[in-house]
């Protein structure tokens, strides 16, 4: 018996038992992975949500750009259909006060600078720069800062 206390007062070299950390509880495991998980759904439904924004943006491009189009064709039809019906008027009006050549050369000048204003127009409204979906970009960009920022 006398062996037996003296063995259970015996502490190994080196070993001191109040150094040892105690395990967390797995009450905080559970938190913890509670909160990890909750963190990766968290940021899936909101690249989820970013990708439905730029999706957004995108047809929102798409529509415009179809609208530009629109106006682009509308204004090659006016600019044609003005062209040949100045012309023939102009020549028609101005050939009883000057030449024909000269009247049909400044009602076609005068047409064709008017389809160029409204062709220019169209065109501006099909630039590259027009079809980002730059809210959707600066969000992202936003958001990759905010995750790299807490990470750290």
């Amino acid at each position: 018996m006398a062996d037996v206390a003296q063995n259970e007062n015996i502490v190994p070299s080196g070993a001191n038992r109040d150094s040892q950390q105690p395990a967390p509880p797995p009450e905080e495991k559970a938190r913890f992975y509670d909160l990890v998980r909750h963190l990766v759904d968290d940021l899936a439904l909101l690249f989820r949500k970013e990708l439905a924004l730029a999706g957004s943006e995108v047809s929102q491009a798409l529509d415009d750009t179809k609208k530009a189009l629109a106006g682009l064709v509308s204004g090659v039809v006016v600019l044609n259909s003005g062209y040949l019906v100045l012309l023939a008027a102009a020549t028609l009006g101005l050939g009883q006060v000057m030449e024909l050549w000269l009247a049909a050369l400044i009602v076609g000048a005068v047409v064709t600078i008017i389809g160029l204003v409204m062709v220019t127009a169209g065109k501006k409204k099909l630039e590259p720069s027009s079809l980002k979906p730059t809210h959707a970009m600066d969000s992202l960009r936003k958001d990759k800062e905010t995750v790299k920022g807490h990470a750290s």
